[in-house]
């Protein structure tokens, strides 16, 4: 066993134990927040870009894309109002006036499924809901589909434009088995 310390005593010897307070409810749940506040940097995320940054230049990616391949958009970010609904990333027109819903998905990489893999049975039932919504708003229901453009890689990086590889398929799927 070792001996005993003989040294001097410290200078806080006489002052109690310092016990941590520990945080009320009300501090976590503030902590919590501001740690997912939108617009916080998503954890791994691509050259410090913020997950909505990083979605955002692959919807213009998208875009460019498709209007090069002669479509017009005619809105972006359609979102039905309240909760639960759908949205609609790009809403297009073909020349020949078939309106074109568009998802666009982006993955850094082709592991885990890559873009397409993360386009569920859930999450094609909510765009076709939103679909529906905007054309009940139109009052006509001119010929439709829905696209989805698939990005694997980064767009719109200053270090890498071409990095990105984009995938467009045409009508990936249809509403009449959403529902």
């Amino acid at each position: 066993a070792w001996p005993p310390c003989r040294g001097r005593p410290a200078d806080n010897a006489d002052a109690p134990p310092f016990r941590a307070r520990r945080p009320t409810g009300m501090e976590c749940l503030q902590t919590m927040w501001t740690s997912r506040k939108q617009g916080a940097p998503a954890v791994g995320g691509a050259r410090g870009q913020t997950t909505k940054a990083r979605g955002d230049a692959a919807e213009d990616a998208a875009l460019a894309h498709l209007q090069r391949q002669g479509l017009a958009l005619v809105q972006r970010n359609y979102k039905t109002p309240g909760r639960g609904g759908g949205e609609v990333d790009l809403i297009m027109r073909e020349r020949d006036g078939t309106l074109v819903f568009v998802e666009v998905r982006q993955r850094a990489s082709a592991r885990q499924g890559g873009a397409g893999g993360s386009i569920t049975a859930l999450k094609q039932r909510r765009i076709v809901f939103a679909a529906r919504h905007f054309l009940l708003q139109l009052g006509s229901e001119p010929p439709c589909r829905f696209d989805v453009v698939l990005i694997e890689g980064a767009p719109g990086t200053t270090t890498a434009p071409a990095a990105a590889r984009i995938e467009w398929l045409r009508a990936a799927f249809d509403a009449s088995g959403a529902f």
